[in-house]
């Protein structure tokens, strides 16, 4: 669960203007944090099958607002994939 402050800095890293919270860049972000900590999660508990399934949910939707991302601003798409380091 990320707490208030670790989504302001994000949210402060990613937005496009000053009042952006739900771009597209900002929820990949977003997802991405949440997915790491789930995956440190997973490590320790192999057995936890609902987080595992959350997890799932989460990659796929990650996935397709990097493909949105890629259609509609590809500046933007590459620029969010390189600071995440995502491939």
């Amino acid at each position: 669960m990320l707490t208030i402050r670790q989504k302001s800095n994000i949210i402060k890293d990613f937005k496009i203007n000053e009042k952006d919270t739900g771009s597209a860049a900002v929820q990949v972000a977003l997802i991405t944090k949440q997915i790491n900590e789930l995956t440190d999660h997973l490590k320790k508990h192999r057995k936890d099958n609902h987080s595992r399934r959350g997890l799932l949910t989460m990659v796929g939707k990650r996935k397709r607002l990097m493909d949105y991302l890629s259609k509609t601003n590809p500046k933007s798409y590459n620029s969010v994939a390189k600071k995440l380091e995502l491939k």
